[in-house]
């Protein structure tokens, strides 16, 4: 189940998160960056309501929109839970924001989803570069 209103708890994000062997944050910090995003996309477990999937938004309300913790839980269905997530982000994006030029932080594991959906690493040769606040 696909869900855009509710956030989703630190707790449950750092779980999803660690089990993608993703780095994990401290509730304040997630606080501020969901509070920053412009939007956020869960996919939830229908039976269990567990947090399987997960991406948020941010952007310059202009030119450019950023893609971050892009995630979904490993097993069998990870690369089409990934390929949803990026597919309705892109469906967002297209109607709140057309236009503008998408870039996405995520794990090496979603390279190949990515890709399909028309990504390309590192365009006209722009390479991007993050420095890790302590």
């Amino acid at each position: 189940m696909l869900e855009s209103q509710k956030l989703p708890k630190a707790a449950a994000l750092n779980k999803l998160l660690s089990r993608c062997r993703e780095p994990i944050h401290a509730p304040e910090k997630w606080a501020l960056a969901l509070e920053r995003s412009v939007w956020h996309l869960s996919i939830l477990e229908k039976a269990s309501g567990n947090l399987a999937g997960f991406v948020r938004a941010t952007s310059d309300h202009g030119l450019n929109a950023n893609l971050w913790n892009l995630v979904a839980q490993p097993g069998e269905l990870q690369e089409q839970l990934l390929a949803f997530l990026v597919d309705q982000a892109l469906d967002t994006l297209r109607r709140t924001m057309p236009g503008c030029s998408i870039s996405v932080l995520a794990p090496a594991t979603t390279l190949n989803t990515l890709k399909a959906q028309g990504f390309i690493i590192d365009p006209d040769g722009i390479r991007a570069m993050t420095y890790r606040l302590r």
